[in-house]
């Protein structure tokens, strides 16, 4: 049975004021380490402001960040991050629940694959198309959403509610990683990612690598007397298959329904200068899989020792081997304790917002923001409306229903989680 501050709660979810902030922030670009990034988070800052929330709004010290000697690494250049927190006020003896969302966005890629400008929401029926619909601009606004319903209610919080707005999720997670420098925590936290009605309860991890393989220069009318990098690559490039199906094998249960748990893909392949002449380096970059609890050291150890064996095993790379390095993004795995009750909290309460049953939980293949805080001994999980299999793509989109029925879910983890007063 619902309490009657939580029928009061729910019943304040507008539906429509929903949609239309879901609308404005697919309107603003802010794809990772742009302008509009930051310009994003400034405007959010007025929203919690509005909301009556204690906001923290501070320019990252990057260069410090970057020193840290677990800082998660990025690809996407900037020249500025902004961290944005929005505490409740009201809060007294209770929890703090965090409720986090990340305001990047990925480039909207091929614009002729788009039915119109990616970043004007265009609504079909019940959904909402644009880059970022799902991922994750209908996390923040069922945040929003939820806030803005407690306090339309008239409801005073025993705890406080934590709002984490950061940038820099989509390349390995800055924002998340300053914001707990800073010192903002919780009892637990959760991650408005697109999740498609379940609970995401671990991440594997990810972690960016580059691959240079040398060749040997000539002209190409006497490829003979060079060595061709491309062809020095190949036999790398089956040692790296091999590598990921050994990795496969018996994956963690959470993450049993997925073919490849922990992919190995390598994403861009440069080699040679020009067209009549046989290059001498090959560089090949990519995306390492890392197993759930797995140390991240111990997967790259796994990938250089690979590598290691199929040089000394080819005649030419034997003498001449191949280096790996590791740039840009570094995700970790990340997991909630087994047997935690806040999971059982979050089900229950979207099985009380919607009528329906209670969520299954699962894994998930892609790195997040959620090892940032289980590695800072906050429990955590993702919850969300909309489905990852249409983030990243020119078909990306979310249904409002979902999106609402995301938000008083959150009404009810809020509610039960830091208790009123």
């Amino acid at each position: 049975m619902l309490t009657d501050e939580e029928s009061a709660a729910l019943a304040a979810v507008d539906e429509a004021g929903t949609a239309r902030t879901l609308m404005e922030l697919i309107s603003v670009p802010s794809v990772t380490g742009s302008p509009a990034e930051s310009e994003l988070q400034h405007q959010l800052a007025g929203r919690l402001e509005w909301l009556g929330l204690d906001v923290d709004l501070w320019s990252m010290d990057l260069p410090a960040l970057r020193a840290e000697p677990d800082f998660p690494g990025t690809e996407a250049p900037r020249e500025e991050a902004w961290g944005l927190v929005g505490t409740t006020p009201d809060g007294g003896d209770g929890p703090t629940l965090i409720l986090q969302g990340h305001v990047d966005v990925v480039p909207p890629g091929d614009l002729a694959a788009w039915d119109g400008d990616p970043f004007v929401p265009r609504v079909t029926g019940d959904l909402v198309h644009g880059r970022g619909a799902c991922d994750m601009k209908a996390g923040l606004a069922a945040h929003l959403a939820a806030l803005t319903a407690i306090r339309a209610a008239g409801i005073r919080l025993r705890g406080r509610v934590a709002v984490h707005f950061v940038v820099g999720e989509e390349d390995g997670g800055l924002g998340a990683f300053g914001t707990l420098r800073r010192g903002h925590t919780g009892d637990a936290c959760v991650i408005a990612e697109p999740t498609a009605g379940t609970l995401i309860t671990a991440n594997a991890g990810a972690l960016t690598f580059r691959l240079s393989v040398p060749g040997k220069a000539a002209h190409g009318s006497t490829r003979d007397k060079g060595v061709s990098a491309v062809d020095a690559y190949l036999p790398l490039h089956r040692a790296l298959a091999a590598l990921e199906e050994e990795r496969n094998r018996d994956p963690d249960p959470l993450l049993a329904e997925y073919p490849v748990p922990y992919g190995l893909s390598v994403g861009t392949l440069r080699a040679g200068d020009w067209a009549s002449s046989v290059p001498d380096l090959l560089v090949a970059e990519g995306r390492f899989g890392v197993r759930l609890g797995e140390d991240p050291a111990d997967a790259r150890a796994a990938l250089e020792r690979c590598v290691a064996e199929a040089c000394a095993a080819d005649p030419w790379l034997r003498d001449h081997p191949a280096t790996v390095t590791w740039p840009g993004g570094q995700f970790a795995c990340g997991m909630l304790p087994e047997g935690h009750p806040f999971a059982d909290t979050v089900g229950a309460a979207h099985a009380d917002a919607t009528g329906g049953s209670v969520p299954r939980r699962r894994g998930a293949t892609y790195g997040s923001d959620l090892r940032h805080y289980t590695g800072a001994g906050i429990p955590a999980l993702q919850y969300g409306p909309g489905d990852i299999a249409v983030a990243h793509s020119e078909r990306e989109r979310v249904s409002v229903r979902e999106v609402v029925e995301a938000a008083r879910t959150l009404v009810l983890t809020v509610l039960r989680t830091v208790g009123v007063k």
